[in-house]
């Protein structure tokens, strides 16, 4: 299979350039389950609440739930995955 070139910005510095090659080879790896390839990613998220209790779905009917809501905060969502298994952990 033919590599394809990669483009970098002008703007790239060879430090970063190099660093970087030196991550995209990690993805390169054959799968090795000793030494599994982990993915991590962090949002903030908002945490709400009801400001009024939904309406239980009925026969026919969907639950349906107000639109309103209460703000309670923010918080803070880790994932980690591993792309060629599949397994995600979430805290």
């Amino acid at each position: 299979m033919a590599k394809e070139p990669v483009l970098y910005s002008p703007e790239a510095n060879a430090d970063f350039v190099y660093h970087m090659e030196d991550v995209l080879e990690v993805y390169q790896r054959p799968y090795d389950p000793k030494r599994p390839k982990i993915c991590m990613d962090e949002g903030s998220k908002q945490v709400l609440a009801h400001t009024r209790e939904p309406i239980p779905m009925e026969a026919g009917e969907p639950e349906r739930i107000d639109y309103e809501y209460e703000r309670k905060g923010v918080c803070s969502v880790f994932v980690a995955m591993e792309p060629e298994t599949g397994p995600v952990r979430c805290v």
